[in-house]
């Protein structure tokens, strides 16, 4: 009998393969010359790398085919409505609902003390909702991202000097946290959608700012919330590793965590799933096939998160907790920077998000933006906020110090770039902040922070709001440097195959641009 395999599935397995692949053979490596690490600790973190490529390929499929849609249509409708106190409350609606639904915020609670888990997810997800209702409002009347990203994260900065210091970590790594892999291929499509309706040459360029703009409102929700609550005595449990000596164990370890990560999931993909059925008959927007094909999708979705999730908590976290309290325990502690730089590099490859955000860039741009250069942006942007992370810990300095001067300059740059890479710098920094980050490098971090004496609450936490950071500035510098060479090749000739990207600016499409 032959079994025929959906072709897309295929492709989608080998892209996340050739994803996971570097940081697979990095940590392998490691675990050789640097770290050792047992026999039975290196299988599970296979066996987790296995799960995590196909986890991650059958996620992106079911994403295309049941969120992004989904998205799309609900953006449609939004800007049809001609009762815009209608749209904001949809817009609201759909960022409470999506935000209860991601599992990376689940994770970042359960780490906050005396703070119950109810109540900080329900406070994420009232900012998530009203900043998406913000940002369809800027779409629908044209408002400048840039000049409401300074106004917002100004107030943010602001803030962060009147919240306790065990809370400010927390409130930063919460924006992070909350546009993971069930968010952004849904806010993106929603962009998508909205923009599709407008004419104008902005259009492109407002698609983008969604994802941005939604990072925001848990920020300044968690702030509010650490104003009237203390974290008290963080009480910090290293991830145990299980202890295996046969294929049995690495199977058994595995198959008694899947249950808990499938039910979590469908916990999470019901709401949503929900929403889907009831859009469909009040809307009537997908025929029978296409309702087929998105009801597949989230089934597609379903299973890649579990698969995801599992490989990514039972093998990938527990040798991040251990790889950095043993490297922060030998003598040569510098060398965290840059195995933590290394790491960074590589490992925002494999956030499910981040090959969702780079093809709808590339698609929404005509390839102008191609997917591999916003890969190498994004790669140099994470192994900076990483090596930063490190030393922070390393020399104890405070999240203030390195978070609102890199505001501060992304910001500016923010006035000086093409419209289009604004909206997708900021976006990119919540995307980039996805359950790699948040189960592997926030346990290696506190592997770090530990093994060395120090608070956790304080220094390991806000390795989210890093990786969030600093891709801000490296997708913006790549667009000064495009205008610098759109204004060379100007001066030397007419360009050709030009398409707007907003009022001012023209962009060559170039296929070799990035190179």
């Amino acid at each position: 009998m032959n079994i025929r395999i959906n072709p897309q599935l295929g492709e989608k397995t080998r892209e996340s393969l050739s994803a996971v692949l570097p940081i697979t053979f990095i940590v392998f490596a490691l675990s050789i010359f640097v770290v050792p690490v047992d026999v039975g600790t290196m299988a599970m973190f296979l066996a987790g790398a296995v799960l995590l490529i196909l986890g991650m390929g059958m996620f992106q499929l079911g994403a295309e085919m049941s969120m992004s849609p989904l998205g799309e249509g609900i953006g449609l409708q939004v800007a049809k409505a001609k009762n815009k106190i209608w749209a904001t409350f949809l817009g609201f609606l759909m960022g409470f609902l999506v935000t209860i639904a991601e599992p990376d915020l689940q994770v970042l609670a359960e780490q906050v003390p005396a703070v119950s888990n109810l109540t900080l997810i329900l406070t994420v997800a009232i900012g998530v909702g009203i900043f998406l209702a913000l940002a369809v409002l800027r779409i629908v009347f044209k408002i400048d991202l840039s000049i409401l990203l300074m106004i917002l994260y100004g107030g943010v900065l602001v803030l962060s000097f009147f919240v306790p210091r065990d809370f400010l970590a927390v409130a930063f790594d919460s924006g992070g946290v909350t546009t993971g892999p069930m968010t952004v291929p849904f806010i993106m499509a929603l962009g998508v959608g909205l923009s599709s309706m407008r004419s104008d040459k902005n259009a492109a360029s407002d698609s983008f700012g969604l994802v941005a703009l939604s990072s925001v409102g848990p920020i300044l929700a968690v702030m509010i919330l650490g104003c009237f609550f203390q974290t008290g005595e963080a009480e910090m449990a290293l991830t145990e590793i299980p202890r295996v000596e046969t294929v049995r164990d690495v199977t058994k370890a595995f198959a008694f965590e899947l249950p808990h990560y499938a039910e979590e999931v469908l916990i999470s993909i019901l709401p949503i799933l929900l929403v889907f059925v009831l859009f469909q008959l009040l809307t009537r927007r997908y025929h029978g096939r296409q309702f087929l094909k998105a009801s597949v999708g989230f089934g597609y979705t379903a299973i890649g998160l579990v698969l995801f999730l599992c490989g990514v908590n039972v093998g990938f976290a527990p040798v991040g907790t251990a790889l950095g309290s043993e490297l922060a325990a030998s003598d040569e502690k510098w060398m965290l920077v840059p195995i933590g730089m290394l790491i960074g590099y590589f490992i925002v490859k494999a956030e499910p998000a981040i090959q969702i955000l780079n093809k709808q860039v590339q698609s929404v741009t005509g390839g102008v933006i191609s997917a591999r250069a916003m890969n190498t942006a994004l790669s140099v942007g994470v192994a900076a906020s990483i090596g930063l992370a490190m030393l922070r810990i390393i020399l104890g300095i405070h999240l203030q110090w390195i978070i609102i001067p890199g505001y501060i300059i992304a910001l500016i740059m923010s006035r000086f770039v093409p419209k289009i890479f604004v909206g997708i710098a900021f976006d990119s920094g919540g995307v980039a902040s996805g359950p790699m980050t948040s189960t592997f490098l926030l346990p290696l971090c506190i592997g770090v922070c530990t093994s060395l004496g120090g608070d956790v609450m304080t220094d390991a936490f806000g390795v989210v709001s890093l990786v969030a950071m600093t891709p801000l500035i490296a997708i913006q510098i790549m667009g000064i440097s495009y205008r610098i060479k759109l204004g060379k090749q100007q001066k030397q000739s007419t360009p050709i195959n030009l398409i707007p990207v907003d009022s001012d600016e023209i962009v060559e499409i170039e296929e070799d641009w990035n190179q």
